[in-house]
């Protein structure tokens, strides 16, 4: 009777929650290393799955923990300020970069890391089999290792000595935990040390008879790059073991199960971070806190934890669908046919899979109950010390995160990233009066969780003042997808305006008579003088112009909506006329770079920051015939000097290659833009399809996804563009879910390259155009009700502009 029960939960299980492949990672063995293993995360906690049956390592995350504290960087470099800008706008290169060298350099120049929480360790060592020594045979038969990305689930199957064991692992929204579960399909089959382990700065003690509790404190060593040592974030942790059947002991660091039916393993974690003070804070009790979250959840069935949580997952991920390509290549494991790109075959659902997977990669480390925004690897890290600091990188790194989010319909991941810009306001108003000598607030080129605002890792790469205004277009992206007046009014426009007060007040004037950012630099990138020299600095670099363009129009907009601040509007206007032009360079007839047509340091640079107003920008488009083309040779030109024409290989990294993308798509080319997603997977993305850099950083993930996304539907230009830039290699498919600017849920339905059916629906009453092809339409939507286009699409398609 028992075994029909169990195999009645496991048919139920299986109707509840059938897998679905489509959109489902899936392989034949355990990850070898981290970069196989399978994340899950709630957008505050993270884990990484690596499926071993019987050495199982799940690897644990918690968004807060980082070494460093707050510290007031900043240079002291107010009065020196405006001789430097001098030395930059008479050409005085040399001069001004000994001097910027001399005085901006902030102190601390480094941060500290995001770091790992450790590792749930579980390892099977009797394992309770028939044969003659009481152990399973080492054969494994039937294993399966899977993320269902719908149902946010990691699971692990096998069989081994006629028994089949399953393990899941999810990571609960509604519950803030760590759940794993594992199962045998014969009564008291589980027979396994459960463990936590940490390379340093943490301890853990039994609790009763059947927790583990771990604590800690990051315990930060001198180096004088970096900020202040000392006895940092403190942190702790739960681990709760509920069996049925068998029986359940904790001693020393780990808990012990003996011949258990079914383990169910809750995981709590907590720092003790303030995200309000921006600063760890010692009322806080982070032992407490996962006392109380245990408690919570304690008493709950697992069915009840994986009801809830499925619930929550599929509500975010299942807005949209895409289909791509043959569905039946689901059926080959995900690495399979990751190797079959590599050989140059053709998979366009892989690409689907990926975009999902990038939506699920956002949805898991930047929402509620995070706080924080996700960093360059989202929240998945295995190291104490993770390249480049696993932290907020402002040239690009942490925009490309949020690049899918509001077209990809994951409008709330932004609001992480949204408090964050308008927490570290505050620090960045003492970067901008202390170092620049200017009003308002600034960034530069990396921040963190504790306010870090000034310049660092160099002057030459580290000044990048235009960070704080190209943050806050992300603010004005959210309004115009959501159109929130109140969300624009309270957050977005103020972070807006006190950036744009941040220009008005730092730019200087030219030999031209325009407006100059200065110092200034193209993120990474050098040029070189006459002379042969090389350098970062200049003034007004085109990207800087092109932030300002996007910041200044879109303060005037705000300024027109919310019906206020009439005197700010004026300043701000009669500033854009003032602006340098983004030029067409005589060199190469590609867009300048910089202020001056130099020469190029590294002509096949990975940044194409002059092409910021291509793309995520809006300034560079088909109005501007000349900007356009010229934007196109650029493009064409970085790659001559980057990559082989037909093997596409490169030093490309992975978030630039995800770039071209997004560049093509708005070119509107689908070929290139569709044969740079396979570029992307092919050349760029490792078996459990995280990004690389080379090593993993999620930016390249999240700017794939937002590349595909914007293939298939644009609507910066003022109007919703239906398949702007299809390949021909997705010649049907279907996307549904998709998000335009204005307030527009979107389908999409297309057969032989041609648009068969779409349907938009709006969240509000509006005129509104509508563009496929070069037929463009303005179309009266009623709030909530769908506007079908299949037969005005019949009309198009007969030449019938109606």
């Amino acid at each position: 009777m028992r075994r029909f029960l169990i195999f009645i939960c496991l048919l139920s299980a299986q109707f509840l929650y059938g897998q679905d492949k489509v959109n489902t990672l899936w392989y034949r063995q355990a990850a070898k290393d981290w970069n196989e293993a399978l994340p899950v995360g709630n957008g505050r906690i993270g884990a990484m799955v690596y499926g071993d049956p019987w050495n199982e390592t799940i690897q644990l995350n918690e968004e807060s923990l980082w070494a460093g504290c707050p510290a007031d960087g900043n240079a002291d470099a107010a009065a020196i300020m405006p001789e430097i800008q001098k030395l930059l706008l008479e050409g005085k290169i040399a001069e001004a970069n000994a001097l910027a060298q001399e005085k901006l350099a902030g102190n601390p120049m480094r941060i500290r890391s995001y770091q790992t929480f450790g590792e749930l360790l579980i390892d099977f060592f009797d394992r309770g089999s028939n044969d003659a020594n009481g152990f399973y045979p080492d054969g494994i038969t039937d294993y399966e290792r899977s993320l269902d990305l719908m149902t946010g689930i990691s699971s692990t199957v096998f069989s081994a000595g006629g028994i089949r064991f399953s393990r899941e692992v999810f990571a609960s929204r509604p519950d803030d935990v760590i759940v794993v579960r594992l199962f045998a399909d014969r009564p008291g089959a589980l027979t396994f040390k459960l463990s936590y382990d940490r390379v340093e700065n943490a301890g853990v003690r039994p609790e009763g008879s059947s927790s583990l509790v771990v604590f800690g404190q990051l315990i930060d060593l001198p180096d004088a790059t970096q900020v202040e040592p000392g006895a940092h974030m403190r942190f702790a942790g739960k681990i709760k073991a509920l069996n049925r059947g068998g029986s359940v002991i904790a001693a020393g660091n780990s808990i012990f199960v003996d011949k258990a039916d079914e383990v169910v393993i809750l995981v709590a974690m907590n720092t003790d971070y303030n995200f309000s003070k921006l600063d760890f804070d010692r009322s806080i009790d982070p032992t407490a806190l996962c006392d109380s979250r245990i408690s919570a959840v304690e008493g709950k069935s697992f069915s009840d934890l994986k009801d809830s949580h499925v619930k929550d997952h599929q509500s975010v991920m299942g807005r949209v669908s895409l289909t791509l390509g043959d569905p039946s290549m689901s059926e080959v494991p995900t690495d399979e046919r990751l190797a079959k790109m590599k050989e140059g075959k053709s998979d366009p659902a892989l690409a689907a899979l990926y975009f999902q997977y990038g939506r699920y990669l956002l949805a898991g480390s930047s929402s509620r109950p995070g706080r924080l925004p996700a960093n360059l690897q989202g929240i998945w890290n295995q190291e104490i010390d993770a390249p480049w600091n696993a932290d907020y990188h402002t040239n690009i790194n942490i925009q490309m995160n949020y690049w899918p989010a509001e077209v990809c319909n994951l409008s709330e991941t932004v609001m992480p990233f949204s408090d964050w810009i308008n927490a570290i306001r505050v620090p960045g108003r003492a970067t901008a009066k202390k170092t620049f000598g200017a009003e308002g607030w600034t960034v530069n080129h990396v921040a963190d969780p504790f306010g870090h605002t000034s310049i660092s890792d160099g002057v030459g790469w580290g000044t990048f003042p235009i960070a704080g205004p190209w943050l806050t277009l992300h603010l004005w992206d959210h309004y115009q997808f959501t159109m929130d007046k109140e969300y624009l009014r309270t957050q977005a426009y103020p972070a807006m305006k006190e950036a744009a007060e941040f220009l008005l007040s730092f730019m200087v004037t030219d030999k031209n008579g325009n407006l100059a950012t200065a110092p200034s630099n193209s993120p990474e990138n050098a040029y070189r003088m006459p002379d042969g020299k090389s350098f970062n600095l200049t003034y007004s670099a085109t990207m800087d112009i092109e932030i300002a363009m996007e910041l200044f129009n879109a303060c005037i907009k705000a300024s027109d909506i919310l019906g206020d601040d009439k005197e700010f509007k004026a300043r701000v206007k009669d500033a854009m006329t003032k602006l340098p032009p983004i030029r067409i360079g005589k060199r190469y007839d590609t867009i300048q770079e910089w202020i001056e047509d130099y020469e190029e340091v590294e002509p096949g640079h990975r940044h194409m920051s002059h092409l910021f107003g291509l793309y995520p920008g809006t300034v560079i488009t088909d109005k501007n015939p000349e900007l356009f083309a010229a934007a196109k040779r650029t493009i064409e030109r970085r790659r001559k000097y980057n990559e082989d024409p037909v093997t596409r290989q490169g030093s490309y990294t992975g978030w630039s290659r995800a770039w071209l993308i997004n560049f093509y798509a708005r070119l509107r080319d689908g070929e290139e833009a569709g044969a740079n997603v396979n570029a992307l997977l092919s050349k760029s993305t490792q078996d459990n399809l995280f990004d690389t850099h080379p090593p993993f950083q999620i930016d390249g993930n999240f700017g794939g996804t937002a590349g595909i996304a914007e293939m298939l539907l644009q609507s910066h230009a003022g109007e919703i563009h239906l398949l702007p830039a299809l390949p021909s290699e997705w010649a049907d498919g279907e996307v549904r879910g998709l998000r335009a600017r204005g307030g527009f849920t979107v389908d999409i339905v297309w057969r032989g390259g041609i648009l068969q059916s779409a349907t938009i629906v709006p969240d509000h009453t509006c005129k509104y155009s509508v563009r496929y092809g070069n037929k463009i339409k303005k179309i009266s939507f009623k709030a909530g009700k769908p506007f079908i286009f299949n037969e005005m699409l019949k009309d198009w398609a007969k030449g019938i502009d109606n």
